[in-house]
């Protein structure tokens, strides 16, 4: 069974058991239980439920793990023969989420 789900303004595809790493979430704390309503589509062993724009009374439950950095990324921006470079380095925030169970 899985679902896809909208949390934050992205879509992820969640199952039972699964890890999920999502932007910030400053309002959860470590070990709180957070429910997530947009459901968008549910798989029940190949009874698919699409809904429109959400599924009716479908909620995804999980757990938050801990919040995170990821790794560093870097933007280097050059123009040729002009002398410009500018290097800046960027490392985003998450917040890991263990799902607990898909209420369909």
């Amino acid at each position: 069974m899985y679902a896809i789900v909208e949390i934050l303004g992205q879509q992820f595809k969640v199952e039972t058991g699964r890890k999920l790493y999502i932007h910030r979430m400053n309002e959860a704390e470590r070990g709180s239980a957070v429910e997530f309503d947009k459901v968008l589509l549910v798989d029940n062993d190949g009874t698919i439920t699409v809904g429109a724009p959400v599924v009716e009374g479908a909620k995804v439950v999980g757990e938050v793990v801990s919040h995170l950095r990821g790794e560093k990324v870097i933007v280097f921006k050059k123009k040729r023969r002009k002398g410009y470079r500018v290097r800046n380095g960027h490392r985003q925030d998450f917040t890991e989420i263990l799902i607990k169970e898909i209420v369909a």
